[in-house]
């Protein structure tokens, strides 16, 4: 009788019990994983609300204020940032071959050489994106904080520190990332810009738009009879977020063989201004 009771009280658990306990934990693995894409887009929204709208309030206010973009000539304006540095490009009214003014930036540091940039910036004294603003007597957005205004500090999807920085500029006619007046944004991953690119548009779509991805070129399509035509329409953002930031920005059909520590490649974006 006492060794009966010892191998009831010594069996294991039943198959229902174990099926109970696989349950619970796939349904804790699943909300910790729900939770992550939950604050990732939260952090993206916050993104665009607290730093990239509030620079887009700010270049508005400053062109009201002086009827003239950032960096332009307010006594003869040019209508485009940096304009009063433009030195030429107009071949009987044609812009086509215009020479572009440098970026309207903040501080002395160097651009990221990533992403598709190959714009420098504005380096003529007076013309720093900071001072400009004060100058105007207009808030900066908080940024990253005092003297870093223009800059934004998140975390990318394997954990690691990357910061967005903005600037401005004109991009002469024909620039398939968007002609005009442009926030130049560096620094994004390719999976915050295609965040990014949803809010603005209702479409990630990297060459059409007001938010596109710069240093796009053409896709090919093929015709009939094999000819080629070019067609930006419908282009994927380059890269993804498997891509280390050695990576090159190629098409978003390669995966990047980077390890789940790496730190994120990043893309730059235009967002065509509005005036």
């Amino acid at each position: 009788m006492q060794a009966r009771r010892n191998r009831r009280q010594q069996g294991g658990f039943t198959l229902v019990e174990m099926a109970v306990v696989l349950v619970i934990i796939g349904v804790i693995i699943g909300a910790v994983m729900i939770g992550r894409d939950v604050q990732r887009n939260a952090e993206y929204t916050r993104i665009k609300q607290k730093f990239i709208d509030q620079w887009v309030v700010t270049y508005n206010s400053y062109s009201q204020r002086y009827g003239a973009p950032i960096g332009d000539n307010q006594a003869a304006p040019q209508l485009m940032v940096n304009g009063a540095n433009f030195t030429s490009g107009f071949s009987g009214g044609d812009m086509t071959g215009a020479t572009e003014p440098g970026l309207i930036c903040s501080g002395t540091d160097a651009l990221p050489s990533s992403g598709g940039l190959s714009r420098t910036k504005e380096g003529s004294a007076g013309f720093d994106l900071r001072d400009l603003v004060k100058r105007a007597g207009i808030t900066l957005p908080p940024g990253r904080g005092e003297g870093k205004e223009d800059r934004y500090a998140y975390l990318d999807t394997n954990g690691n520190p990357q910061e967005i920085r903005i600037c401005f500029g004109w991009n002469k006619p024909g620039t398939l990332w968007g002609s005009g007046n442009s926030m130049y944004i560096t620094g994004l991953t390719p999976d915050l810009a295609r965040a990014l690119d949803q809010m603005v548009d209702g479409k990630a779509d990297a060459s059409n738009g007001a938010f596109r991805q710069v240093g796009i070129t053409t896709r090919p399509i093929t015709a009939a009879g094999g000819a080629t035509t070019a067609g930006a329409i419908g282009a994927e953002w380059g890269g993804n977020n498997t891509g280390s930031m050695a990576a090159a920005v190629t098409s978003d059909e390669t995966f990047g063989t980077a390890t789940d520590d790496a730190q994120v490649m990043t893309l730059v974006a235009s967002y065509k201004m509005n005036q």
